[in-house]
């Protein structure tokens, strides 16, 4: 994460845009009201799947099944042949 003060983020706005956009980049906006973070879109996006999928328990309960399951015990069911 970077964090940078109001000022310094105005005088190089583009910059540290480019930045949360290119790399992924959390950038932290201080000021003296208060403070901002600044994340690319596709950040943003993934959070906003992350929440929405642990909103459903059954879904919730699965992710955290499958975290826990061993890949060897994992099993597919339509195979890919390569």
């Amino acid at each position: 994460m970077t964090m940078v003060n109001i000022t310094n983020f105005r005088k190089d706005l583009f910059g540290y845009l480019s930045k949360a956009i290119e790399y992924n980049e959390v950038i932290n906006v201080t000021t003296k009201e208060g403070n901002a973070v600044v994340l690319s879109e596709d950040a943003y996006n993934g959070l906003m799947e992350t929440l929405y999928l642990y909103a459903n328990p059954k879904v919730r309960d699965e992710i955290i099944e499958g975290i826990h399951t061993p890949l060897e015990e994992c099993v597919t069911e339509n195979e890919v042949e390569w």
